[in-house]
Order: C-alpha cells, then sequence, then structure tokens
C-alpha cells in the first residue's frame, strides 16, 4: 500500500538538482537494505553529475553502546562528518536512525572539548528523510529523554512521506475512539498507557506508584510528537487497504449474492490467490478523492508527499506539504516544490542553503578538475582569451558566434561593429582631401603643358606622351577614391583591376619617355638603324603593347575569380571587417609583379641613360622618380601582409598617392619651374646656348 521505493530515488535526484546540491552525505542502516540504498543511490548521483562527500552507516548496536565506546566512536566519526561541506545529508533506514543521529548531535554537543579544543558543532544541516523513517516514533526518545526536535537540529528538514489526503471525519473518529469505548482492544489501553504516563487499574497485577488512568483524557492536549490527530501517510495508507480489500470482497461477493442465498448460514470461503487477483485489477476513487490502482507487479501507484518539518521551542512541531513527487503527472510536471513555503534552519546562511564542495565558477572561467578529488571538487580557471562562459561552474569556455566577441569579463559575447574606411573618418577626409589635391594639381599642370604646347621644353620630349602620362596620372590619384566607402560589387571589380591598368599606362608612359631619350639621342649618329624610330610611333608602340599584356593579366582575373565584397570575421576581435576578397590572390600579385618589373626596366634604362649629353634629357628626372616609385612599392608588400582592416585598405591608399605624387613631382616640378618662374629660358636659342 505504498509506493515502489525506487520512485524515492528518484525524487531525491530531483530534489538535489532543483536546489543544486552537487555535494552531499548519505546515513544508512548497517544492514542489507542500507547496502542496497547505497548500490541503487549513488550511481544515479554520479550519471547526474552529483558527489557523495561520505557515507555513514548507522550503528544498530546504539542501545547496548556502552558510555566509553560511544565518546570514542564520536571523537572518531564526528568531526569530519559535521564540519563537511555537504549540508544537505540523506537519512535512510528506520526511526531508530533519527534517534542514532540525536544522540551522535547531542553527544557531540555535549563532548565537544574531548573531539577538539574549542570545536563547535555546526548544526545548520539540511536533513532529508526517507518514507521508511518517521520524525514522530515518540517512544525512543521518550527513553532516551531526547527528542529530534531538541534545540531545533532538524528544523527545515525535508521528507519524503506517503501520500495523504485530509479526512473529514478522521479527527472526530479519533476523538471517539478512548479506552472506554473499546474495551476489547489492548492496543489502545496500551498506547492510552504511554501517552499519558498512566495506568489502568488491573485485577491480576498490583498497583504501580504512577497516575490511574481515568479514560477521560482529552488527546488534544497530547503534543503532536506523540499523537497527530492529522491523517498521515500511514493512516491514509490504512484507510486505503481496508477499502481495497472491502471491494475486492464485494467483487467476489456480491454478483453470487444476487443470485442465490447461502445455505444454511454458511460464509464463503475465499482463497488468498482469489482476492490478490482482483487486487491487481483493482482501481477505485476513495472518499478523499484520489484513484487507488495498482501495476502488474502489485505495487501501489501513488507518489509521495514532501513536507517541510517545523519545531518549536516546546518539542512541538508541524510538518508542511511543500512538495509533491507524483509519476502520474504530465512529462516534466512529477517533481514539484514551492521554495516559498520552506523554512530552513536558522543558521543557514544563505536561501536556500549551499552544498558544494567548493565555491561556483563564476561565469567567465570554467571548472578544473583537481587531481585525487572527485569531479565535484575543481578549481576555477580564467577562461582563455577569445572565449567565455556565461554560467556558473561551466565544464569548458566556449568560443563567441563568428560576429560576436566576448567583453572585459568574458561572460558574454557583444555583437561585433562593421567596420571599413569611411569618408567621414579623419583618415578617410585625409587621404580624400590629397586624392583631391593632388588629381587638381594634376590637372592644373595638364592646362599649363596644353596652353604651352608650342614652347620648346613641351615639345622637346613628346607632347602627345606627356598628356597621357599625365592623365594617368590625374586616374592614379583619383582611383585612390575607389578603396573608401564601404566595399559593393561594382567598386570591389573596379578597385585593382582599375589600379593596375592605369599604373601600368603611367608607368609605360615613363618607360616610353626613357626610351625615346635613349633613341633619340642613338640616331644623332650618321647612318644610324633607330633614326626610323625617332618620333611618336615608337612611344604609343610601348604604352600600347605594355598596357595590352595588363588587361590580359586583369582579364583572365575578372573571368576565373573576380573580386567580391565579403565579411572578415576574424583579423579582429571587436569588429568585422567589409572587404574586398581578391579572388584569386595570385592573380592580384600577378597585376603587381607586372607593374614592378614595368618600373623595373624603367629605372634600369633611366639610370643607364641619366649622363646622356642632352638638354631636354628627362632621364635623371624619370630615374629619381622611379627610385621612389619603386622604394614605396617594394615597401608596400610586407606592410600590406602585415596588417588588417582599415590599415591595410590605407597602406594600398597610401602608396597609390606617394608613388604617384613622386611621378608627379620628380618628372613635372622642373618643367613647370621653367615654363611659370623662368619663361626666358623656354626658347630654342636659350637652350641651345645651354647646351
Amino acid at each position: 500500500m505504498v509506493p515502489k521505493e525506487a520512485l524515492q530515488y528518484r525524487g531525491i535526484i530531483q530534489l538535489f538538482l532543483h536546489f543544486s546540491w552537487k555535494w552531499v552525505g548519505l546515513i544508512s542502516m548497517n544492514n542489507e537494505s542500507g547496502d542496497h540504498f547505497l548500490q541503487v543511490l549513488e550511481p544515479m548521483l554520479s550519471q547526474m553529475g552529483i558527489c557523495s562527500a561520505f557515507t555513514i552507516r548507522s550503528l544498530n548496536k546504539l542501545l547496548t553502546m556502552t558510555i566509553e565506546v560511544w565518546i570514542d566512536y564520536l571523537i572518531k566519526n564526528m568531526p569530519d562528518f559535521l564540519n563537511s561541506k555537504a549540508n544537505a545529508i540523506v537519512i535512510y533506514g528506520e526511526p531508530t536512525s533519527i534517534l542514532w543521529l540525536a544522540n551522535c548531535i547531542w553527544g557531540a554537543t555535549r563532548f565537544a572539548f574531548l573531539i577538539r579544543p574549542g570545536y563547535k558543532v555546526p548544526v545548520g544541516k539540511v536533513w532529508i528523510t526517507t518514507a521508511q523513517i518517521d520524525f514522530t516514533s515518540n517512544t525512543y526518545y521518550k527513553m532516551f529523554d531526547i527528542r529530534p526536535f531538541h534545540d531545533g537540529m532538524f528544523h527545515g528538514a525535508l521528507s519524503f512521506t506517503i501520500h495523504s489526503k485530509e479526512h473529514q471525519g478522521f479527527t472526530e473518529f479519533l476523538q471517539n475512539m478512548g479506552p472506554l469505548e473499546a474495551k476489547n482492544n489492548g492496543f489502545i489501553k496500551n498506547f492510552w498507557e504511554q501517552a499519558f504516563s498512566c495506568t489502568f487499574p488491573r485485577h491480576d497485577v498490583p498497583p504501580k506508584n504512577t497516575e490511574t488512568c481515568t479514560g477521560e483524557e482529552e488527546l488534544e492536549s497530547l503534543p503532536v510528537p506523540v499523537f497527530e490527530t492529522s491523517m498521515t501517510g500511514q493512516s491514509y495508507s490504512i484507510y486505503n487497504a481496508v477499502y481495497a480489500v472491502a471491494h475486492a470482497l464485494h467483487l467476489i461477493y456480491f454478483p453470487r449474492h444476487r443470485h442465490r442465498t447461502l445455505e444454511d448460514g454458511h460464509s464463503l470461503n475465499i482463497e488468498p490467490w482469489q482476492l490478490h487477483s482482483l487486487l491487481l485489477r483493482l482501481s477505485f476513487n476513495n472518499t478523499c478523492g484520489d484513484e487507488i490502482k495498482f501495476n502488474e507487479h502489485g505495487e501501489l501507484i501513488a507518489g509521495f508527499d514532501i513536507t517541510n518539518l517545523i519545531t518549536f521551542r516546546n518539542d512541538s512541531y508541524v510538518q508542511i506539504k511543500v512538495g509533491r513527487l507524483d509519476p502520474q503527472a504530465p512529462p516534466g510536471k512529477e517533481f514539484t516544490i514551492n521554495d516559498d513555503r520552506i523554512e530552513w534552519h536558522e543558521d543557514v546562511t544563505q536561501v536556500p542553503p549551499l552544498s558544494v564542495c567548493n565555491d561556483n565558477c563564476l561565469p567567465g572561467s570554467s571548472r578544473r578538475r583537481k587531481e585525487g578529488e572527485k569531479f565535484c571538487c575543481y578549481d576555477c580557471a580564467s577562461c582563455p582569451e577569445g572565449k567565455i562562459s556565461n554560467q556558473t561552474d561551466m565544464d569548458y569556455c566556449i568560443t563567441c558566434p563568428e560576429d560576436q566577441y566576448p567583453n572585459k569579463d568574458q561572460d558574454q559575447c557583444i555583437p561585433k561593429m562593421p567596420s571599413f574606411l569611411t569618408f567621414k573618418e579623419s583618415v578617410g577626409i585625409v587621404f580624400t582631401s590629397l586624392a583631391l589635391f593632388f588629381s587638381l594639381i594634376t590637372a592644373v599642370v595638364l592646362g599649363i603643358f596644353i596652353k604651352q604646347r608650342g614652347t620648346p621644353i613641351v615639345k622637346a620630349n613628346n607632347r602627345s606622351l606627356t598628356y597621357v602620362f599625365l592623365i594617368s596620372l590625374l586616374l592614379c590619384f583619383l582611383c585612390s577614391l575607389l578603396f573608401i566607402g564601404e566595399p559593393q560589387e561594382v567598386t570591389c571589380l573596379l578597385r585593382q583591376t582599375a589600379f593596375g591598368l592605369i599604373f601600368t599606362v603611367a608607368v609605360s608612359s615613363v618607360l616610353a619617355k626613357t626610351i625615346t631619350v635613349v633613341v633619340a639621342f642613338m640616331a644623332t649618329k650618321p647612318g644610324n638603324i633607330f633614326r626610323k624610330w625617332v618620333g611618336t610611333r615608337l612611344a604609343h608602340v610601348i604604352v600600347l603593347s605594355c598596357s595590352f599584356v595588363q588587361v590580359g593579366i586583369c582579364a583572365i582575373w575578372l573571368g576565373t575569380s573576380p573580386p567580391f565584397p565579403d565579411l572578415d570575421m576574424h583579423s579582429l576581435t571587436a569588429e568585422f571587417l567589409l572587404i574586398c576578397n581578391e579572388g584569386s590572390v595570385t592573380m592580384f600579385y600577378s597585376v603587381l609583379g607586372y607593374m614592378g618589373l614595368l618600373a623595373s626596366v624603367s629605372f634600369t634604362v633611366a639610370f643607364l641613360a641619366r649622363k646622356l649629353p642632352d638638354t631636354f634629357n628627362e632621364a635623371k628626372f624619370i630615374t629619381f622618380s622611379m627610385l621612389i616609385f619603386c622604394s614605396v612599392w617594394l615597401s608596400f608588400v610586407p606592410t600590406y601582409l602585415s596588417t588588417r582592416g582599415k590599415a591595410m585598405v590605407a597602406v594600398e591608399i597610401f602608396s597609390i598617392l606617394a608613388s604617384s605624387a613622386g611621378l608627379l613631382g620628380c618628372i613635372f616640378s622642373p618643367k613647370c619651374y621653367i615654363i611659370i618662374l623662368r619663361p626666358e629660358l623656354n626658347n630654342r636659342e636659350q637652350l641651345i646656348r645651354r647646351k
């Protein structure tokens, strides 16, 4: 008539998990039943991440133990047990287990000076008892004058008790069950004598020096530990058992009684197996509204109540229902408990109490197991850089999603902000201003050369090639603006290809200028084969042929693996980069490499021709300009590879502006100086005289 015991084990686990108790103590009887309890419960605890701090077997021979043996036992066992960090302790066994525990705590309190100098017994524990233990068993406590409620040592205990419901007529029934009304019931007389410390007079026994029972004593005057007038779990089980047997007998008797009358007043003979088979199939609702039925093993399908023990100074108590363990409840509702109704021990410093081996690892750290200790005992290690833990007692730190990063305390992930070089920030404003400024200067120089196109200094070095060179420099300055702003599909396609093509035209123009100077000098010798190449045709062929190769490289790039807008989530911690993915890195460096090859050839030819005796010889200026150009782009490659995000874009923009400005300044500033500030030198006679 009680639920199966395995249900209690699941309820104990659920209770531990509900209050996050991971370091618990177990006390059981030193017998076969206690062995079974430990063998079943401890593996279940491990599976749910709970450790048993200790297991203690209560002594069966407590009543026969001498005071010396008892004190020795206390000295050896009590300090580690009571001082353990396990504040949640399960007690399994019989009512004598509570007697054993009460005696131990009481003895440890009285003989603390023997256990350890200055030792104080901690009593702020949460005692959890199973349904087999009854706090109200008064006989043993009365024998030793030790109650489980003495000094509130068990105040706040939680008990799994057999489910019960209050019956309206039960209290009245008890009040009418006095010894005078039940003269033939020896049990009631024995109970009466024990409860009221009196005796009924007997003819065969001489009177004792105790009060005589009148039978008029009132049960309401008894304290609750002695007699409880409410419907307890034991009473409810007996109540249901009587009705179960009555229903079974009714099923056996009633069909026969309807069809025939018993002869000669004989009653029916009912075999036990008949009653047992009917009980297995029996199902009925009792007068309290509960359904009573059994499973195929003959076990009652029912749950347990969870009660909270509240004690008072006068050794009385009250047990309040605070929860329910109901296997028939919907999934997820089998275990329910009302934390607000629980009254904990007054020595508890935190509500609900802690029962852990060590302090919890706070968010931002993870657990690290201690060598030689159970897995519930651990150290706390800070999360490594780039990882977080957002809950207490996490086994390992986790990595944030790609679009988030850890905060300073490493206990939560923060969304990353998009990052790209904009026109509004200071670096973008500076580069935009420089690009527009140099573009304006280039346009002014181009205008001056167009206006002065008839002068000797402009005509001397191939006017059309100079115009192409200046226009390409103008576009070089403007193409740097493609690198500023949020990357789009069009800008990503144009950035590197436009930059590569325009710079190739510019460098090809420089190379054509240099070769033109060399060819013109060599053509001055009579009969030289280069005389037919003097003029604009050679320069145009050089520019077109060199540019065509770069066009081919860019076409292959765009046709196979073109650049596209992309996100870089990993380069920066707090930001994700909006970038233009080059598509094919090989093609990108092929464009740069080809441009570098042209620059190297231009520098070499200009360097070899720098001392040619010609008034209009630009080789010296080209040599210096290409030295600047090559220096800028040689330093660009390692710098570009070692930076990320906005800095990478800024490096490329700077290299474009610096190299373009170097070409513009070194080649055209000497000519502009003569055209603007020394116009008297810009005539054929002066130049021939200088020569």
